[in-house]
């Protein structure tokens, strides 16, 4: 898997999604193995910005997924929404 920008909560969101239904996961399945329900793998894929940060991080070690922080590319956020 290439690399994914993230610059909103949706986006970040829409990435997790696809790879959870790349992986062949429901919602409640990726849930059960993180120990949530999956209304809140739902919220957490719609980008819903009230969701925890260790929440995330769970639903990324379950995906197999990492954050990685560096310095902003100069693309417009326009650019990035057409990736998804």
């Amino acid at each position: 898997m290439s690399d994914q920008i993230a610059r909103t909560e949706k986006q970040l969101g829409a990435i997790l999604r696809r790879v959870r239904k790349q992986a062949r996961l429901s919602q409640g399945a990726l849930g059960e193995q993180i120990h949530l329900r999956q209304g809140t793998i739902s919220r957490l894929e719609a980008g819903e910005p009230a969701v925890q940060l260790r929440t995330l991080m769970e639903a990324l070690s379950a995906l197999n997924l990492e954050i990685v922080v560096r310095p902003r590319s100069q693309g417009d956020a326009s650019d990035i929404e057409k990736l998804f």
